[in-house]
């Protein structure tokens, strides 16, 4: 998100879970807002920043996010590859020959959630202009926005806006040439030039509708108080640290289950309710859970349909052959894996003036090599075996499965020791000393989660790696909000992350070393490289095929160089599921599909 951009902090494995109601709770209860329960408890989560789509970019925002928000489209549910669907599109786009010019139809009828910031509080029809004036805040500095990387220099006049933003105060009643409301339900974008992304993008949270009533009215707490036209509305979140309650919005359009999708789906159960209206859950309540411990117990005593599975579980649940216990499928517990569109990767801030880069990137020796140095002092295998080899190793920023992503690469760095202490003798640390203090070299590691044990310890082997050459890694734990704050400012020396896939190209991943998109956008490394810069713009204005596909591994080359990131692992999922959560199936880009899943209230009951 991502990334949807979206940032993952790699402790937050935890996934969507939930908590069925006590056993006994009758299935008609309801909630404060008067809409009928079956009082499922749904999910776990981290502490998120707010729901305000132009600066929540992390994973647990998104998920929050797309609860009570929507845009123009949405990932097929269950469709494999990937497409997209109209959502509050009536119709997929029509398109210019020559690709600038983008005209959408909305569904009409649509109406944002009931709030008091419109007038006797009933929530009005969304109008073209309501996404004119979303769009316009994607741009405007005064909002912090740290997504407006996916229009800078592709709709006309959003740059102009931009800049203005940051001189005064802009209007949102001011004209954005390459954004117009034609009527109450069409909406028209005239591009500079080709966005062949731009589909996938429009599926992003940061694109999402807002109502300005809401905007104008709340101020600053909008980011506490949103207002959209999704399936779901907040109930309560008055106990930040604790958890987030959803409820079904009365005001939403409806919609229906899939009626297609994989060869398989049919025989797993994916198409028993083909057809029928969502949502199915009719209350979710998400709890923050800041320990693997925790989640794990809950599962097991039938309060979490979904469950993850933590490091130090793994040999207790999973055989050795990556299969399910005996134990566990007699419970009718379900496993699932899938390889993810998830890179993770250790950051170097460029602007830090011992591991940063120079002005000049032909100039950047001494820098470089040390970066190096400390990429090949990473024992790749060791880390993998440290996640019960549930992580493959990364030949490059570009995960498998992605146009881009070359199978036949080496490692970009290999352990090697020997060649990591010559570089750093190189760079100016001799036996990772400085010559003129005579002191360890002392790198700061800035992290997300302090909670959870599995991250400190993985820290611990990070600095047993780099010990080894004779350089201390020191670690600064943060809570996840604050974290971001720091990557946003650019506080940070080196820091922790992964990436996983917006949408399914991996002009995703590279612009993540676009000079475009620097701190406080996803770009905290702070790399800035004029040649990688050229050949990532060609690229990313040509269409699916094979030259597009050169120029994204020369970008990739010229990263390798550089080394702004450590590339570490891509990611497998593990998931647990039990028997009475159905319509689960695994997707990159889940945020929205809560609607599609169901709960047996009668297994529910009878395993609590």
């Amino acid at each position: 998100m991502n990334a949807r951009s979206r940032l993952i902090a790699l402790a937050a494995g935890v996934l969507l879970a939930a908590i069925p109601a006590r056993a006994a709770e009758p299935s008609s209860t309801r909630t404060e807002s008067g809409i009928a329960s079956g009082m499922v408890y749904f999910g776990a989560t981290d502490r998120i920043r707010g729901f305000d789509p132009v600066t929540s970019a992390d994973v647990p925002s998104a998920h929050a996010i797309y609860k009570v928000f929507e845009g123009l489209y949405e990932y097929e549910y269950l469709t494999r590859p990937y497409t997209v669907r109209p959502n509050l599109a009536a119709a997929m786009p029509e398109v210019s020959p020559d690709g600038l010019t983008y005209t959408f139809r909305l569904k009409q009828g649509v109406l944002f959630a009931n709030d008091p910031c419109f007038p006797g509080g009933k929530g009005r029809e969304l109008t073209a202009e309501d996404f004119v004036y979303s769009w316009k805040r994607v741009a405007d500095v005064k909002t912090k926005s740290n997504c407006f990387w996916i229009f800078e220099d592709r709709i006309a006049g959003i740059n102009d806006y931009h800049a203005a933003s940051m001189k005064r105060q802009v209007s949102y009643d001011e004209p954005v040439a390459g954004l117009q409301a034609v009527d109450r339900y069409t909406l028209r974008v005239q591009l500079t030039q080709p966005y062949p992304q731009l589909i996938w993008v429009l599926t992003m949270s940061y694109t999402f509708v807002v109502p300005r009533e809401a905007v104008e009215k709340y101020g600053a707490e909008f980011l506490n108080h949103p207002v959209g036209t999704g399936p779901y509305i907040v109930g309560d979140w008055r106990f930040r640290n604790y958890g987030i309650t959803y409820v079904r919005n009365p005001n939403w359009r409806g919609d229906t289950y899939p009626t297609s999708g994989e060869p398989g789906d049919k025989g797993k159960g994916l198409l028993a309710d083909a057809g029928k209206p969502i949502p199915f859950i009719d209350e979710i309540r998400q709890f923050v859970i800041s320990d693997s411990s925790t989640e794990w117990l809950m599962f097991l005593s039938g309060r979490l349909a979904q469950s993850g599975i933590a490091r130090d579980n793994f040999n207790a649940v999973i055989t050795g052959q990556k299969d399910l216990t005996p134990e566990l499928q007699r419970l009718g517990i379900r496993l699932q894996k899938a390889a993810e569109l998830f890179t993770t990767y250790l950051g170097f801030n460029m602007e830090d003036p011992v591991v940063g880069m120079a002005t000049d990137p032909t100039t950047d020796t001494r820098h470089r090599k040390l970066r190096q140095a400390l990429s090949h002092c990473i024992d790749i295998q060791k880390w993998c075996e440290f996640y019960n080899h549930r992580q493959m190793p990364a030949n490059s920023p570009i995960p498998p499965d992605i146009a881009g992503h070359d199978e036949s690469q080496p490692l970009p760095y290999s352990f090697d020791l020997t060649k990591a202490r010559q570089l750093l003798a190189e760079a100016g640390y001799p036996a990772g000393r400085d010559p003129q203090t005579g002191q360890r070299l002392q790198l700061t590691l800035e992290l997300g989660n302090a909670s959870e044990p599995e991250e400190r310890q993985s820290v611990d082997l990070l600095a047993s790696f780099f010990a080894a050459v004779g350089v201390e890694l020191r670690p600064s734990y943060n809570n996840w909000p604050e974290f971001l704050k720091k990557m946003e400012r650019k506080q940070h020396q080196m820091f922790r992350l992964g990436w996983i896939a917006d949408y399914p190209d991996a002009e995703n991943f590279l612009q993540l070393f676009s000079s475009k998109s620097i701190s406080p956008g996803p770009n905290h490394t702070n790399y800035s490289n004029p040649k990688f810069d050229e050949i990532f713009e060609r690229a990313r204005q040509m269409p699916d095929s094979p030259a597009r596909t050169a120029l994204y591994r020369q970008c990739v080359d010229l990263v390798t160089a550089d080394a702004p990131w450590i590339t570490l692992a891509y990611p497998l999922a593990f998931g647990l599921q039990q028997p009475w959560f159905q319509n689960y199936k695994f997707h990159d880009f889940p945020y929205p599909n809560i609607k599609f899943y169901k709960v047996d209230p009668d297994w529910q009951s009878n395993r609590r």
